[in-house]
């Protein structure tokens, strides 16, 4: 009962990650349902698809009443962003991904992107932002070539599926960099290619896993709340300073992982 509590509260967490920097919310969730759950990997990641998913598109809803977010370049992404997650997810199946060859995957990744928010937030014009309903910062750049987005999106989704992250700290920089997006559009838009990643992911796991629905909805719905949080700290808090602390944490929690596997 105490390890139930204390992962809601965690999933508070995940959501006042969502609702503060766009992003960070699977990175969070399938640590949480593995080691304080006590999920296996797959049902971990297919379990945090839901949640995010489903959170994602939440809190997609303010950023579309205030055209924050652009359909133009999500149909851009998001057909070879849910073609990778799909694909991603099947080669789960695999006989050789075994729960700690997941895990050894994911808390790699999980480096990667601690690495990528600590440097970006010591850059004066990086691509740190104050969250979905405060006010951004950041820089946009020219659009690349047209293949440039569907590329990106085809890899992030193929991370979304196979080790359930490749959000907001893969799709944001994306939209930015090659979609010359400005970053409060980014990251609207972002939200909504998050969920279409994560709702087809799922489909890739759900012959695979079987989901605990009633903790799905729970835990969806502690990571609502955190949304809502996050939501309202953002004028209340320096994005820069939260993406840097954010990121020494993450590479806390990937070191655990490694060590664990």
């Amino acid at each position: 009962m105490i390890l139930i509590v204390v992962g809601h509260i965690l999933a508070i967490g995940i959501g006042i990650s969502l609702g503060l920097m766009g992003g960070g919310g699977s990175i969070l969730a399938v640590p949480i349902l593995v080691y304080v759950m006590g999920l296996s990997s797959k049902g971990a990641i297919a379990l945090s698809l839901i949640v995010v998913g489903t959170v994602s598109l939440v809190g997609m809803i303010p950023h579309w009443r205030q055209g924050n977010v652009s359909l133009k370049t999500a149909a851009q992404f998001t057909p070879m962003a849910m073609v990778g997650a799909y694909g991603g997810a099947r080669l789960t199946a695999l006989p050789a991904v075994t729960d700690t060859f997941q895990l050894l995957c994911f808390g790699s990744i999980m480096v990667a992107a601690s690495a990528l928010m600590i440097r970006n937030s010591r850059q004066p014009r990086a691509l740190s932002y104050a969250g979905p309903s405060g006010e951004s910062v950041g820089t946009s750049a020219p659009p690349q070539p047209w293949f440039a987005i569907p590329a990106e999106g085809l890899g992030v989704g193929l991370l979304t599926g196979f080790i359930g992250v490749g959000g907001g700290f893969l799709v944001i920089p994306a939209l930015v960099l090659l979609g010359g997006l400005p970053m409060k559009k980014a990251i609207g838009t972002s939200l909504l290619i998050i969920a279409a990643n994560s709702a087809t992911g799922f489909l890739g796991y759900i012959s695979q896993v079987q989901v605990d629905w009633g903790l799905a909805a729970s835990f969806t719905g502690a990571a609502s709340i955190g949304t809502l949080i996050g939501a309202s700290l953002t004028r209340l808090i320096d994005a820069k300073h939260l993406q840097k602390g954010f990121g020494y944490f993450v590479l806390a929690v990937a070191i655990f992982v490694l060590i664990r596997h």
